[in-house]
C-alpha cells in the first residue's frame, strides 16, 4: 500500500512520539537509582559521644603539723667583782671609765652559742657609790657594757650582798639597770607593797618568766626607808603567789635561788627542801647561787607530775677569792623545746641539761685577773696561776666529786 505523504509524515511523528517515550523509560529508572545512591552517600554518618576529659584530683589538704620552736639557754654564777678587778678595768678605761672587757674576753666564743645568757650578779652595780669590794661590794656601772657585750641580757640582782649600800644603793642600782636597753631583763629587788613587778621575756616564740630570792643579806636588814627589797626564801607565801599569778603567763618559769654555805659542796637540807617546794609549786628550771662553789643537780618531779631541774650551785663565774675550789665555776647549758599542736595545746620540754666548766685565773699579786672556758685552759697557764698551781686534772676532780657525770661536758 502506497501512503500519502501527509500519511507519511503523520507515521513519522508517531513513530518518534513511542520512540521517545521508549527512550526515556530506558532512562529514567538509572537516573532515579543514581540519585538515591547518591543521597545515601552524603547522609552523616552517626559518631559516638566523645567520653568527657577527666578533671585533675585535687591534691589533698595537708594536714596541719605541730610547730616547734627552741631556746638554748645558759645560766652562770657569781660574777664576784673585787678589788683586783674594777682596779685593773680603772687601769684600762679611758676618761675616767672602766674597762672591763679583757677579763672577759676568753669567753666571748663560748656565749655565742646560745639564745639567752642569764647571770647571777653577785655585787651591787651603780654609780652613786665608790667602787668597794669585800665585805659591803659596790660595782661600777661600766660593767654592764663589757657584760652586755658579751651576750648577756638576764641578770638577777637577789643576793647576800643586795643590802650592801642601803637604800641608797637599792635604788640607785635599779636606776642603773633601767638605763640598759630594753631587751635587758633584770630581777631581785621587788615593790614591797605590791610585789608584782612581774619579769617576762620572749625568744623565739618561747616567754620565759623569771623569779629571783634569797636565803639572807648578811644580817642588814631591808631598809625601813626603802620601797624596793628582796624577798626571802623562807617566804612562802609571797613566793608561791608569785609564782601563781606568773604561772599563766610564761611557758617556763625559772626561779633563781641564792641559798647554801659558802665554800661548801654539799647541799643543805633547807636546799634540797626548798627546791623541791619549788618544784611543786610548778617551777620548771631552779638556778642555785652563793656557795662560790660547785654543787650537783639533779630532776625533780612536783606534785602535778611536773618535771623540774635544779642545778644547786654553779660556783663562781669571775673572782679574786684564794682557794683553788673558788677558782672552778659551772655554767648551765639546757635547750628548752616548745611544741604547739593544731589544735592550741602547747608542751614545753627541757632537753639535756650539761654543765661546762669555767675558771678564774690571775698572775702574782691578782693582776691580770680573767675568766676562761674550761675547755680553753692549759696546764701552762695553771702552773702560772697567781697563788697556786692549777691543773686541769685538778679542775676535773672539783668538778666531777661534786657533779654527777651524766650533767657534765668537760671536753666542751
Amino acid at each position: 500500500m502506497r501512503l500519502r505523504g501527509n500519511e507519511i509524515a503523520a507515521c513519522i511523528v508517531i513513530a518518534a512520539g513511542v520512540g521517545g517515550v521508549l527512550l526515556g523509560s530506558l532512562f529514567q529508572e538509572p537516573l532515579q537509582t543514581s540519585v538515591t545512591a547518591f543521597a545515601t552517600t552524603v547522609l552523616p554518618v552517626p559518631t559516638a559521644t566523645p567520653a568527657p576529659t577527666p578533671l585533675p584530683t585535687p591534691a589533698p589538704t595537708p594536714e596541719p603539723t605541730p610547730t616547734v620552736e627552741t631556746v638554748r639557754f645558759s645560766a652562770t654564777g657569781d660574777d664576784l667583782i673585787h678589788d683586783g678587778i674594777f682596779l685593773q678595768a680603772r687601769e684600762r678605761g679611758k676618761d675616767g671609765h672602766y674597762d672591763f672587757s679583757e677579763a672577759y674576753e676568753p669567753m666571748r666564743d663560748f656565749y655565742t652559742q646560745f639564745d639567752v645568757n642569764w647571770l647571777n650578779q653577785e655585787t651591787l652595780v651603780n654609780d652613786a657609790f665608790e667602787p668597794s669590794g669585800y665585805p659591803l661590794f659596790s660595782t661600777p656601772g661600766d660593767i654592764t657594757d663589757a657584760l652586755y657585750d658579751l651576750g648577756f641580757r638576764v641578770f638577777s640582782m637577789s643576793n647576800n650582798h643586795s643590802y650592801d649600800k642601803g637604800a641608797e644603793g637599792i635604788a640607785s642600782s635599779l636606776e642603773h639597770w633601767a638605763s640598759l636597753p630594753d631587751d635587758v631583763a633584770y630581777m631581785g629587788f621587788y615593790n614591797l607593797d605590791t610585789y608584782d613587778e612581774y619579769v617576762y621575756q620572749t625568744v623565739n616564740g618561747i616567754t620565759f618568766g623569771y623569779l629571783s630570792y634569797t636565803e639572807y643579806t648578811n644580817g642588814l636588814p631591808t631598809p625601813s626607808e626603802s620601797n624596793y627589797g628582796v624577798v626571802y626564801l623562807d617566804d612562802r607565801e609571797t613566793i608561791a603567789k608569785q609564782i601563781a599569778d606568773m604561772r599563766p603567763n610564761c611557758d617556763v618559769l625559772v626561779v633563781s635561788c641564792h641559798w647554801g654555805v659558802e665554800g661548801s659542796h654539799e647541799m643543805t637540807d633547807f636546799q634540797t627542801e626548798t627546791a623541791q617546794w619549788l618544784a611543786d609549786q610548778g617551777v620548771d628550771l631552779i638556778i642555785g647561787t652563793h656557795p662560790h662553789v660547785t654543787q650537783n643537780a639533779q630532776w625533780l618531779t612536783g606534785v602535778n607530775g611536773n618535771q623540774t631541774f635544779v642545778a644547786y650551785s654553779l660556783g663562781n663565774f669571775i673572782n679574786a677569792q684564794s682557794q683553788p675550789d673558788n677558782m672552778v665555776g659551772a655554767i648551765l647549758d639546757i635547750t628548752f623545746q616548745k611544741t604547739s599542736q593544731p589544735d592550741g595545746s602547747v608542751s614545753v620540754k627541757m632537753l639535756d641539761p650539761k654543765l661546762h666548766g669555767v675558771v678564774t685565773h690571775y698572775e702574782a699579786g691578782y693582776q691580770n685577773i680573767r675568766v676562761y672556758p674550761y675547755s680553753d685552759y692549759t696546764d701552762e697557764l695553771g702552773a702560772a696561776h697567781g697563788l697556786f698551781t692549777l691543773t686541769r686534772a685538778q679542775i676535773e676532780e672539783t668538778l666531777r666529786s661534786s657533779i654527777d657525770a651524766q650533767f657534765l661536758a668537760l671536753d666542751q
